[in-house]
């Protein structure tokens, strides 16, 4: 089981784009989340192919389970 937080932002174009983080620690801390995105925002070092990361719109955790099939 793979778990992933997913930070969405909005840029310039009005378009989402996302930061992922592998492996985040839970359960998740609002108020840290929060800040962390203000300050990705703020430090504007993030540039996608539609223009800079202007504001945020959420954050989630993406849970992936992976089955191996033994095949023969």
């Amino acid at each position: 089981m793979a778990k992933t937080l997913e930070l969405q932002f909005l840029n310039t174009a009005g378009k989402t784009v996302k930061i992922s983080v592998d492996s985040p620690v839970e359960p998740v801390d609002q108020t840290a989340l929060n800040a962390a995105m203000d300050q990705i925002l703020a430090a504007n070092i993030f540039i996608s192919t539609d223009g800079e990361f202007v504001s945020k719109k959420g954050a989630r955790i993406i849970d992936r389970n992976v089955t191996e099939i033994v095949l023969g």
